[in-house]
C-alpha cells in the first residue's frame, strides 16, 4: 500500500486540512476540561480521601475518583485536539497533559496555554 502523500509540513494531508482550523474553539474546550478536571482534583484530594480515612466514608471516593478519570481521559483528548490544531511541540503537549494530574497544576498550565496559544506561540 503506498504511503499517503504529505504536505510541505510532512503531515499527512487529511491531518494538515485540521490543523490551525478551529483553534479559538479547541482551546474553548480544552479550558473548560482543564478547570472541570483541576477542580475534581482539588474536591477528591482535599474533600473525598480526607472523608474516607477521618470519617471512613468510601463512597465520595468512588464517585469524586470515578468521575474524574472519565472526565480526565475526556481532558486529554481535547488536550491533544489542541495541541495539534494549534501545532504545540510534543514537549508541550505532554507537560499539559501531565499538568492534569497534578492538583492546582492544571490551572497554571491552562493559563500558559492560553496565552502561548491565544499569541500565536508554540507551546
Amino acid at each position: 500500500m503506498a504511503a499517503e502523500p504529505t504536505t510541505a509540513s510532512r503531515l499527512p494531508r487529511a491531518l494538515a486540512r485540521r490543523v490551525g482550523r478551529d483553534v479559538p474553539v479547541a482551546l474553548t474546550r480544552y479550558r473548560v476540561m482543564a478547570w472541570v478536571v483541576g477542580v475534581l482534583l482539588i474536591a477528591l484530594i482535599l474533600v473525598a480521601v480526607p472523608l474516607k480515612y477521618l470519617a471512613g466514608m468510601d463512597r465520595p471516593v468512588a464517585v469524586v475518583g470515578t468521575l474524574h478519570g472519565w472526565l480526565y481521559f475526556i481532558f486529554f483528548l481535547t488536550a491533544c485536539d489542541l495541541a495539534l490544531r494549534a501545532r504545540w511541540t510534543l514537549k508541550g503537549a505532554v507537560l499539559v497533559i501531565v499538568a492534569g494530574t497534578v492538583p492546582v497544576l492544571s490551572f497554571v498550565a491552562e493559563r500558559i496555554a492560553t496565552r502561548k496559544t491565544r499569541a500565536g506561540e508554540r507551546v
